[in-house]
């Protein structure tokens, strides 16, 4: 109650006078300069005051400390109580009176000017990895984002990214850009100067046929890279093993001990050529004494090619069998029709040569040369079955069995057929039936025919197909200077152009069907000439001829005229002359002339 009365009784009006007084003032002045003056906006100075796993307090000597976030400082795990930083001013005060900083804004204000300075002089600096990207991994340098190839990492291969996630590292700043502000760090770089140093000394004592320690560091599909104590040296795949290496991965593998012997070495490009196999003696030194040619061995197939395969009978010795040596056949083209990576063979030793360390192998040698009892096997008049291997012109190559091969002439495929091409008769790959008619031993070679299964035909036919007989045939084809017509029996005869003429003068077609008259028989040369004009034509001027004749001069008649040869057209053709000169004396001879003339023009034509 007296309290109540005491602020009724108060003189505000007295102490509001004080307060404006010149000694308030002073203090209050006095009080503000022990203050920073702080803007927003502007990157200033702090100290460390406190830090938990969640912020750090900075004080920039406001009239309140900052707070910021404890993951800005990430990438220095060192930092503690004391420690200087610079910090941006984001605000003077935020809903709670709170300033505000960020540490990350003040590094990025500075970090360019600092990473061109860093870069100049060369500095070390501090950064954080953050994360994996594509070729490398991203690092928190100086308040910038930098890139870190993954081959500037360390001087050895990485083979697993990930590890190097959140770890802080030492680097040098190797590349800046100006116009997009990009950086490129290197771990590397900070070690090879002290790398370089070693290499000088390592190679400064290597000798050729030294032997050393090494760990396999890279494989690549030409070698392997070994590390021996900070200099690297190359084992070629050649020299892995005495054998033959398809992939270096099945004689080493990654982080392996081995010992290699120096082949060679490069003083000023550094490089070091090695050996693995040379450690071991040359298989070829320990090879059988007593292996000879003609022994048999057996090997296992490593390299293919056209030409042949390279069998390895025994590790690091191989002989070549040539394609000429893997069957009798006359038809080999590719090894690989015989052969393949991994067989496993018998062969014959036909060269050896253990000076150049060369051997030739035969796998034929282990059969039977067919061509040794070709006598009595396939002796001439005996019938076989054969496979058509090839065409040409002439004929048709059948091979009877592997390396026993022979020739069907054209001619003597078919007895009655006119064959143009051996690809009308037959096709490739197909079986057919021969008879052997000649034997050509010292060229491996044998005669064959087709034709020769069935008697020859012809001595029949010539009573079939005599002279003046008429017979139905189909016109089978059409060229400019016949008809093929098929006949009876599978015989085919020809009809040259000017006696295929129609009697109603329309044009014959292939496939027609027509009578035909035998106008010559030739079983020598099994050639049948045939004409459709004569089986009309003599037709019609049989009753003309009549006419004119004499009734009295009946004597020509009286000739009896029997199946006419090729031998008899002249006296045939005399005869008509004759009567018909008896019959119109004006005419002179000129008639019987000309068709002796024409029956000669036919006789060639048939015959081309």
């Amino acid at each position: 109650m007296k309290e109540n009365l005491s602020l009724q009784n108060f003189d505000w009006d007295a102490y509001e006078k004080e307060s404006k007084g010149s000694k308030n003032e002073e203090l209050i002045a006095k009080y503000d300069a022990t203050l920073s003056k702080v803007k927003a906006n502007e990157v200033v100075e702090g100290t460390v005051t406190s830090i938990n796993k969640r912020e750090v307090v900075v004080n920039v000597g406001f009239k309140s400390d900052g707070i910021v976030p404890a993951a800005e400082f990430r990438y220095n795990p060192d930092l503690k109580v004391g420690d200087k930083v610079e910090v941006y001013i984001e605000s003077q005060e935020d809903k709670k009176g709170q300033l505000v900083l960020s540490h990350k804004e003040a590094r990025a204000s500075r970090a360019w000017d600092r990473v061109n300075e860093a870069c100049e002089k060369g500095e070390i600096v501090t950064g954080y990895i953050k994360c994996r990207t594509k070729g490398g991994m991203i690092v928190d340098v100086l308040g910038m984002e930098a890139f870190l190839p993954g081959s500037q990492i360390d001087v050895k291969p990485i083979r697993d990214y990930d590890m190097f996630v959140g770890k802080t590292m030492e680097f040098k700043i190797v590349k800046v850009n100006q116009d997009f502000r990009n950086v490129v760090v290197s771990h590397k770089a900070l070690i090879e100067a002290e790398l370089e140093a070693r290499k000088q000394e390592i190679v400064g004592k290597l000798e050729k046929g030294q032997v050393l320690e090494g760990i396999v560091k890279n494989i690549t599909n030409y070698g392997v890279f070994i590390d021996l104590g900070g200099v690297d040296g190359l084992i070629h795949i050649t020299d892995l093993s005495w054998g033959r290496v398809t992939d270096p991965k099945d004689i080493v593998s990654l982080d392996q001990k081995i010992n290699v012997v120096i082949l060679d070495f490069d003083e000023e490009k550094k490089r070091i050529a090695l050996g693995l196999k040379q450690l071991t003696p040359h298989p070829w030194d320990a090879l059988d004494p007593n292996l000879k040619v003609g022994d048999k061995v057996h090997g296992k197939v490593v390299v293919m090619a056209d030409y042949g395969a390279f069998v390895e009978i025994s590790e690091g010795v191989e002989g070549l069998i040539h394609v000429s040596e893997m069957s009798w056949s006359q038809h080999l083209r590719s090894a690989y029709d015989f052969l393949k990576v991994g067989d496993e063979v018998d062969a014959v030793i036909l060269t050896l040569d253990r000076e150049e360390r060369k051997m030739s192998l035969g796998m034929k040698q282990l059969k039977e040369d067919p061509w040794q009892t070709i006598e009595t096997k396939y002796a001439v008049g005996t019938r076989h079955l054969a496979k058509v291997r090839n065409f040409t012109n002439f004929g048709v190559f059948v091979e009877i069995e592997e390396g026993v091969d022979g020739l069907i002439h054209i001619s003597d495929l078919s007895w009655t057929k006119k064959i143009k091409h051996p690809n009308e008769f037959t096709q490739i790959g197909a079986q057919i039936e021969v008879v052997v008619l000649e034997i050509d031993k010292e060229n491996r070679r044998l005669s064959l025919g087709h034709k020769q299964l069935e008697d020859n035909p012809w001595e029949e036919l010539e009573a079939k197909f005599g002279i003046d007989t008429i017979i139905d045939g189909k016109v089978l084809e059409i060229t400019d200077k016949g008809a093929t017509v098929s006949l009876e029996d599978g015989v085919e005869g020809f009809c040259t152009s000017r006696h295929l003429q129609k009697e109603d003068k329309s044009a014959v077609a292939v496939g027609d069907v027509l009578p035909f008259r035998v106008i010559e028989f030739n079983k020598d040369a099994k050639r049948i000439l045939l004409s459709h004009l004569r089986t009309w034509e003599e037709r019609k001027e049989a009753p003309a001829k009549e006419a004119k004749a004499p009734k009295k001069e009946a004597a020509p008649a009286a000739v009896q005229l029997e199946k006419a040869t090729l031998g008899d057209l002249d006296v045939l053709a005399n005869l008509k002359a004759e009567m018909e000169e008896a019959a119109a004396p004006a005419k002179p001879a000129k008639k019987a002339a000309a068709k002796k003339t024409a029956k000669k023009d036919e006789t060639e034509e048939a015959a081309e």
